[in-house]
Formats: structure tokens, C-alpha cells, sequence
């Protein structure tokens, strides 16, 4: 499959799931189901809560994600990946596998050199 560099979209995607946090927080809705704001902030327990507030309306607004708000008192609101955020599970499958690959091949390119 060959991509024309003029029309590739490969930066555009990389804006939507760039940031330190959106990768691992759309793995956790993918693989862990619906959540909560204070259950994402123990998965993630480096993440600020501004950071994770930030991310997770950066993610609702690119339809990735879905902010579901419950009228009780007091209110309990849930996140959840939509049917179309899906659709990135094998992106970042594949992003993964490919960082796996690139870390092996730099320990194995250091090791040489000793």
C-alpha cells in the first residue's frame, strides 16, 4: 500500500491521540470498560486531574469518547468509548506492537556496540 506523502493523514491522526495520557486512558475504556472520573484517576495515578479533565474533552470532542452524565445527587458521570473511538483499537494495537518492535531493535543495536 503506498501513501502519497501530499495526501497522507497520518499527522492528523497522530494530533487526535497525541498527548501523554490519551493513549492510555482510551486503552482503559477499550479493555476496562465504562468508568469513572476518580476510577480513570487511579488507573493513571500520575495524571493530574486538570490534565485528565483537559484530555478527556479533547477526546469527547473528536468523538472518541463519550461523557454521560447521570441527574442524581450527587451527580456521577461516566466515560466510555463510542462506536466510532472502536475504531482506533487496532491503530493503537498496531502502535504498540511497532514500539515493542523499535525498543527490541535499540537494545539490540546498543548491545552490539558494546
Amino acid at each position: 500500500m503506498d501513501i502519497q506523502p501530499s495526501l497522507c493523514n497520518v499527522e492528523d491522526t497522530l494530533c487526535i491521540i497525541n498527548g501523554k495520557w490519551k493513549a492510555i486512558i482510551v486503552l482503559h475504556l477499550l479493555y476496562g470498560g465504562t468508568k469513572r472520573f476518580s476510577e480513570l484517576r487511579r488507573l493513571v495515578p500520575s495524571i493530574t486531574p486538570k490534565v485528565l479533565t483537559s484530555q478527556l474533552r479533547e477526546l469527547e470532542e473528536q468523538d472518541i469518547i463519550q461523557r454521560v452524565v447521570y441527574p442524581e445527587i450527587p451527580p456521577r458521570v461516566e466515560y466510555s468509548v463510542t462506536e466510532y473511538g472502536l475504531s482506533l483499537k487496532h491503530v493503537l494495537f498496531m502502535l504498540h506492537q511497532w514500539g515493542t518492535g523499535h525498543l527490541d531493535h535499540m537494545e539490540n543495536k546498543a548491545n552490539d556496540k558494546i
